[in-house]
């Protein structure tokens, strides 16, 4: 396998990223904005570089020698004066100019499921504007849509340590999120595959009901769900933007509005979720 660069290398998604590089003993590029987060990876064929992905001169030259660029560039939450549309869109459409100047033979972006049906959210509409510019960049390309991370389910857990998990509805949405190990042998499989547009979720499906059981028994606590009316969810989404700065309703506009949709996916990997939450709570 020829050279892969793995842009966004210190998130999530990122560090198991380069575990599987290095685990498979391909050649590559670890491209973040603080290489000193990327310390505990050592190997011969793991190149840590600094790049600013805002900044499209800090990309010149980075991209001469790789073949495939993975792409994970995104921030959950607006911060240090950046946006959605800097990061999301921008930077990631600055790493594809020169992956296309670098003559780059193949572009992977992570994006998310149903994003081209939640445009109406910054967050959403910044990843499919990336998304459109990808499909017409004329480079070949894969977009990657999971269906949530695990560490996305953080929140069912907080609320569980403290006796209690809220949720919307009746609880009976369904999801089947990924753990990161999972979805990195998907983006891996990508290099390879001709598929342009890959769905991908976890090997098992909850609903939101299962999901805060499972949450509270691994924090050692009695099964207490108290179901919302949905008409609060929705009253929330329409007045995130009127009563709170950009910053903060960003990553909560998204999470409510995903909380009212089946968030599925084909599935793929071994990792439990009921497994990730009793490592979370030791």
């Amino acid at each position: 396998m020829k050279k892969i660069a793995i842009a966004g290398a210190t998130g999530y998604l990122g560090k198991f990223l380069v575990e599987q590089l290095i685990e498979s003993n391909t050649e590559g590029i670890a491209l973040a904005r603080n290489t000193e987060k990327l310390a505990a990876f050592n190997s011969e064929y793991l190149q840590k570089v600094k790049a600013e992905f805002t900044q499209p001169e800090s990309l010149k030259g980075l991209l001469s020698e790789v073949d495939t660029v993975i792409s994970t560039v995104g921030i959950t939450r607006q911060k240090d004066g950046l946006t959605y549309m800097n990061v999301d869109y921008q930077a990631n459409k600055n790493l594809l100019t020169e992956a296309i100047k670098s003559g780059v033979r193949k572009f992977i972006y992570i994006s998310v499921l149903n994003g081209q049906n939640m445009r109406q959210l910054k967050i959403c509409e910044a990843k499919e504007r990336f998304v459109d510019e990808l499909k017409n960049s004329g480079i070949d390309y894969t977009i990657i849509r999971p269906t949530g991370f695990f560490s996305d389910m953080k929140d069912f857990l907080n609320m569980a340590k403290k006796g209690c998990v809220y949720l919307f509805g009746d609880g009976n949405k369904k999801l089947n999120p990924i753990h990161g190990a999972d979805l990195a042998k998907v983006c891996f499989n990508a290099i390879k595959a001709n598929k342009t547009e890959l769905e991908v979720g976890g090997p098992e499906i909850y609903s939101h009901n299962q999901i805060a059981e499972m949450a509270l028994h691994a924090s050692g606590k009695k099964i207490k769900i108290v179901h919302l009316p949905d008409i609060l969810r929705k009253a929330g989404i329409r007045c995130m933007r009127i009563f709170f700065s950009q910053k903060t309703y960003g990553p909560v506009e998204f999470f409510l509005t995903a909380m009212g949709f089946n968030m599925v996916a084909p599935k793929f990997g071994t990792h439990k979720l009921i497994d990730c939450f009793y490592v979370s709570v030791r």
